[in-house]
């Protein structure tokens, strides 16, 4: 069958449905933050579908992570490793592996894909962003963060003024006057970018309902600016929330290693909001961002609820396989930090949930085995039945969703951090005195440990999480010292396993080009 055809009586329709919600935190489902924020309709989702209580982002941020998402590759092997690095034109990508599956691959949102030059006129507007669609996509509906033209038509239409886009994403204080952090955005909610996206998905969907199809759905939101619309602005009390985890002070955070004196002041609680330049750091003031950012999420879920109810009332509940994940997390003032150029659980751990067909007897488990963004894509493709390249580094979670942990699998998790820039020095190589090559991290972590190593000149991290967990560096504690070789020579090893394998496995002979498919399981990262 052409599953991007209308469907002949008699065959059975198979969609995916793959929705990214941009920085989420993980414990916003499962931690410290979930008895805060009010998320119903995922947490519904949660008990008809399996959710993956350990996953991670294999790079960070945007751009990066989203490359590895759908390509299947860690950062080290397709190298758009920041936002506007290239990724090669001839990788194979989810859209490209669905094409070859039959499917038209639906894009609504966008990827922050920043293309190949190589085949693109210097004057293409394609490589004038590094916001624009991954190739291989239809994009039905352009949206952005810094380019939605749609949207900007739209509240127009609506009878809004405004002459600086970027005024949308400020605060509005309703009477006039000095706006306050959690004034609403100038914007009703039922015109909001989540409501303007939701509803163009929606609307298209409806006419997709005789064919099997493929959608990839991104939120923007969470994601700063925290502005959000009413109610949504003010729904939570700042004065409820847990304290950020932090040590006293960021002189404090500082004495830990050399990598985060830059690392807070990259990014600071005045980056997350829009007309607040001169924001002081207090727990105030804090507080209320985090209260925007849980207002933003429970939107976020609200539309979430519209797309699972539309789901069930067309019947295609049923046959559509459901993946909702984040690209990233968020540190949101952990550690006196913002944003995720961090090396910190908050910005690599992501919230998994997928609802399969026919995995009712599995509805409501949660795995525990350790998995890995790069995952997504091989396991849609395994769903779908179209072959996996060996390209792709990740191992599809079938088998986890059934209930069963193959032997081999995984027994850690492996992520990677460029914080260089090369057309502008960044903070850390200006003030760590480090070249480009060296501006890059990588950390592994397992059941008890995370080892955080680096490039340049610098000593490395150990956490140890049956002590005192990342408050602690305990990488020169002579106790720690054979954990600590142990574990570098596992992230030795665990490059060396999982160099590209493009070509590696393919063999020109007398006979003619050979090829041996990649054996997965997660048996490359077995430790």
């Amino acid at each position: 069958m052409n599953k991007g055809s209308t469907l002949d009586q008699g065959q059975s329709q198979r969609n995916v449905l793959f929705i990214l919600i941009d920085q989420l935190r993980a414990d916003c489902l499962n931690g410290a933050l979930a008895a805060h924020v009010h998320l119903p309709h995922l947490r519904a989702l949660m008990g008809e579908a399996v959710s993956f209580e350990r996953n991670f982002t294999v790079v960070n941020p945007c751009g990066p992570s989203r490359a590895s998402l759908l390509t299947g590759q860690y950062a080290m092997n397709h190298r758009s490793v920041r936002n506007g690095a290239p990724l090669r034109h001839d990788i194979p990508t989810l859209p490209s592996e669905m094409r070859k599956a039959g499917y038209q691959p639906m894009l609504f949102g966008y990827t922050d894909t920043s293309q190949d030059p190589r085949i693109h006129h210097p004057n293409d507007p394609a490589i004038s962003t590094y916001e624009h669609h991954m190739s291989g996509f239809q994009e039905m509906l352009e949206m952005r963060l810094e380019m939605s033209y749609p949207w900007r038509g739209y509240l127009r239409s609506k009878g809004y003024q405004f002459d600086d886009y970027w005024d949308l994403h400020k605060p509005t204080a309703p009477k006039g006057g000095t706006p306050r952090l959690n004034d609403p955005a100038p914007y009703r909610a039922e015109d909001s970018d989540t409501a303007f996206l939701t509803n163009r998905f929606l609307e298209t969907l409806s006419g997709y309902q005789d064919q099997s199809w493929f959608a990839h759905l991104t939120y923007i939101r969470p994601h700063p600016p925290l502005v959000a619309p009413a109610p949504y602005n003010d729904m939570y009390d700042p004065a409820d929330l847990p304290l950020p985890t932090r040590r006293d002070s960021e002189e404090a955070e500082w004495q830990l290693h050399p990598f985060f004196e830059p690392a807070t002041q990259a990014s600071t609680a005045a980056s997350a909001i829009l007309g607040f330049p001169d924001l002081e750091p207090n727990d105030e003031n804090i507080q209320t961002l985090r209260a925007v950012y849980m207002g933003l999420a429970t939107e976020v879920d609200a539309h979430i609820g519209r797309i699972l109810a539309f789901l069930k009332e067309t019947g295609q509940d049923e046959n559509t396989l459901l993946v909702i994940s984040a690209d990233h997390g968020e540190m949101l003032g952990d550690r006196h930090s913002w944003g995720k150029m961090s090396v910190y659980e908050a910005a690599y751990k992501t919230p998994l949930i997928i609802r399969m067909p026919g995995n009712q007897d599995n509805a409501g488990s949660k795995v525990q085995a350790i998995t890995e963004s790069i995952d997504l894509t091989p396991t849609i493709l395994d769903w779908v039945g179209q072959e996996i390249p060996n390209s792709m580094d990740g191992a599809s979670l079938l088998p986890l969703l059934r209930g069963e942990e193959p032997e081999d699998w995984r027994q850690y998790s492996y992520s990677e951090l460029d914080f260089g820039e090369p057309e502008s020095p960044s903070i850390w190589q200006r003030h760590l005195g480090i070249g480009l090559a060296q501006t890059n991290l990588a950390i592994l972590r397992d059941d008890r440990f995370t080892l955080v190593e680096f490039a340049a000149d610098l000593p490395p991290l150990l956490f140890d999480h049956h002590g005192k967990g990342e408050m602690e560096d305990v990488a020169q504690q002579l106790e720690f010292q054979a954990e600590l070789n142990r574990l570098t020579r596992q992230m030795l090893r665990h490059r060396m396993r999982n160099m590209d394998q493009t070509l590696s496995l393919d063999s020109i002979t007398l006979g003619g080009p050979k090829r041996q498919q990649r054996q997965r399981s997660g048996s490359s990262n077995k430790a």
